[in-house]
């Protein structure tokens, strides 16, 4: 081709411009650091991210947005650190609030953090001081840190998945997650450190018909289709063509999985119910069922016995039912088939199922042929949450670049659960760790991760919780106060510390947003 290549801007909806096919040039990473080009002729190019010119930092790659991944990227030093966060959301959930999300308690924004969004809040108060106060020698200051940052992006976001880990080369292949870009184009980002906190999926024990029929409840997603469901089955139920048999069909709210999730979701769906739902739809009251069903013997398995006996005893008061000893062996989009607690077939008729019955590997770590992974395809890493590579002519070696945490890795020899609290405390030693190393340029001694166990807690509806901790059990309106105060503390950014305590005093004033949209 006579002339010089021409440099093409890809469209943001990633296909090639409707233009005469002309090479394009793309920015390939060398180990000596020197940026060449590359041409190819199709509408992606292939496809390695390019790195920033005179950026003297470690690039550290992060899998995933959850808790592990958020609190890894929010604690390195942007100083020493380019964070480049690989994940199919843009956006971090704060999870033990979904339940009262799926209700409308709370409004989805105020459970969700940006990712791109590290320290916004913040400096954006800041300015508005600095103009009421006239302090323009500050706000001149605080401008020319911002445009110094600016030039060196702390966080970088690509919304895709990994699919592969090249360990020689420390690449990883990702594919994009958004809408009209082509999954099956793929493209390399080099790191220097990885970080592999991909979490889990919801279990399904391959049973028939739960992925097409249930609802889970991992994701805002799935919290405004849960919200959207429950107020379209009281409408179906409110028309006059409706038979008694079939209102109560409609309102029988089932969940499977007597654990933490479960259990508050049924105290949440229970206070939308008894404190607004039935100042709308009082004739549909006598209709209304909440059933817990558990393969276990009791609910809250995690929490000493006298704890979900109280629950339990709480719930039936509340005329919530709680199953126990039942197994699941078929859903359908209007029933359930169990095997009873006398072991008998038996069906029972629902107008919403929400799924809650623990952890799934990853698709991802369950694909993953480089690491050794435990007999439940969790990553092994050691106490420093290093992985163990796997080579083919070798036993596994300790990889001390690449990182595992959060719910798709478990230490050798010390297994931990599968929480929050455990993911959002291993990103915290990591970050702690990488920087020290960096300040110190090696030297020093790094301590191993020790989980500090700070206890567990739930709703269980009503204004009451049941909390268990290294100083004791507390339940009722005590542990309930312990319960705000703590997802108050754990909220991230000044925003959602401001409009969470705003919605719960709003609804309890006015009552819950019953729209349907």
């Amino acid at each position: 081709m006579s002339g010089p290549t021409r440099v093409l801007a890809r469209s943001l909806t990633g296909r090639a411009p409707a233009r005469p096919k002309t090479s394009l040039n793309i920015i390939r990473h060398v180990s000596a650091g020197v940026r060449i080009h590359e041409a190819e002729s199709q509408g992606y190019c292939n496809k390695q991210m390019p790195l920033l010119a005179k950026d003297p930092r470690q690039t550290v790659v992060i899998l995933g947005s959850g808790w592990a991944g958020y609190n890894l990227f929010r604690h390195l030093d942007p100083q020493y650190y380019r964070c480049i966060v690989v994940s199919p959301r843009s956006y971090f959930v704060f999870t033990p609030l979904l339940a009262s999300t799926a209700v409308g308690t709370l409004e989805t924004r105020v459970v969700i953090e940006s990712v791109r969004d590290k320290g916004m809040g913040w400096r954006k108060l800041s300015d508005v001081l600095d103009d009421i106060l006239k302090r323009k020698d500050i706000a001149m200051k605080r401008k020319n840190i911002k445009d110094m940052e600016s030039s060196l992006p702390t966080v970088e976001l690509v919304e895709a998945i990994a699919t592969d880990i090249n360990m020689k080369d420390k690449m990883v292949t990702v594919s994009p997650r958004i809408p009209d870009v082509d999954a099956n184009q793929t493209f390399d980002i080099k790191y220097d450190k990885l970080a592999v906190a991909v979490g889990c999926y919801s279990q399904t024990f391959n049973i028939k018909g739960v992925k097409e029929h249930a609802f889970f409840l991992k994701d805002v997603v799935d919290a405004r289709r849960i919200r959207k469901r429950i107020l379209e089955r009281f409408e179906a139920a409110n028309l006059f063509l409706m038979s008694q048999e079939r209102k109560r069909e409609l309102l029988h709210f089932c969940i499977v999985g007597g654990g933490p999730t479960g259990v508050e979701f049924a105290a949440e769906l229970h206070d939308l119910i008894n404190d607004d739902m039935q100042h709308y739809y009082p004739k549909l009251m006598p209709y209304v069922q909440i059933t817990i069903f558990d393969v276990a013997k009791s609910i809250l398995g995690t929490f000493d016995r006298s704890l979900s006996e109280y629950a339990e005893k709480h719930f039936r008061r509340h005329n919530i039912a709680i199953r126990t000893g039942v197994r699941v062996q078929e859903v359908t989009g209007h029933s359930l088939r169990i095997k009873n607690e006398n072991s008998e077939d038996e069906t029972v008729n629902y107008g919403l199922l929400v799924w809650s019955t623990g952890l799934a590997p990853n698709p991802f770590v369950a694909g993953c042929d480089v690491v050794v992974k435990d007999k439940r395809n969790n990553i092994v890493t050691d106490n420093y949450l290093n992985v163990y590579a796997k080579h083919s002519n070798s036993d596994a070696v300790l990889n001390k670049d690449v990182f595992a945490l959060g719910d798709c890795a478990q230490i050798e020899d010390g297994y931990l659960p599968a929480t929050a609290q455990v993911a959002s405390q291993k990103a915290k030693y990591l970050s702690k760790e990488l920087n020290r190393e960096a300040k110190s340029k090696g030297d020093g001694e790094c301590q191993p991760f020790v989980f500090n166990n700070r206890g567990i807690m739930a709703y269980i509806g009503g204004w009451r919780a049941i909390v268990q901790g290294n100083g004791g059990e507390v339940k009722g309106r005590t542990a309930w106060l312990l319960w705000r105060g703590a997802y108050f503390s754990m909220s991230v950014s000044i925003k959602n510390k401001i409009l969470i305590p705003i919605y719960w005093f709003t609804n309890w004033l006015f009552g819950r947003d019953i729209s349907r949209f």
